[in-house]
């Protein structure tokens, strides 16, 4: 994999929880892979022209999300990228459905304090907003992991430098 995109036939779609890396990693891995980066978030963002807080302030989760299913539909055109997801992406049925009939989709998993603690460092997070961001976190992992465990790959971001993380992720993909 190492030669470029030219091995890598489908995009790889990150999944996983506020903190977990999918965006550094994401941006790591494209350069490794020789593919392009994308971050929904950001994308989002462009198309909205408002940031997430002030989507989600406006006009709450629900238009939220429904953007975003929309943007990462479009975002899997094409040719083969690396896209950085957020959080609740994966959780809506038909984005799941189709980035996993579609694309590799690579859960980033890891340890609830310490995604807790790398989500906090990392600025704004609206479903965190409130007097207890880890116990959220940790009501949100209940719901979330089970249906991202349904990713095609998992690798624990949490226990090791991000780049020995994107090693993991493309050895796992070599195997795939």
């Amino acid at each position: 994999m190492a030669g470029g995109s030219n091995r890598v036939k489908k995009s790889i779609v990150l999944v996983g929880l506020m903190g977990a890396g999918k965006t550094t990693v994401g941006r790591r891995l494209a350069k490794r892979l020789g593919l392009s980066f994308t971050d929904s978030d950001v994308e989002i963002e462009a198309a909205a022209g408002l940031t997430i807080p002030e989507i989600f302030e406006r006009f709450g989760e629900a238009h939220f999300r429904d953007g975003e299913r929309r943007v990462i539909a479009r975002l899997i055109e094409g040719p083969a990228k690396v896209i950085a997801t957020g959080g609740g992406a994966f959780m809506n049925a038909e984005t799941r459905a189709l980035v996993l009939d579609r694309c590799t989709v690579v859960w980033l998993d890891g340890a609830v304090e310490l995604l807790a603690e790398r989500a906090r460092r990392s600025g704004h997070r609206p479903l965190l907003d409130n007097d207890d961001p880890l116990g959220s976190l940790r009501a949100i992992a209940a719901v979330r992991n089970p249906v991202y465990a349904e990713a095609h790959l998992k690798v624990m971001s949490d226990r090791q430098r991000h780049e020995d993380t994107v090693e993991e992720i493309v050895a796992l993909l070599r195997g795939a």
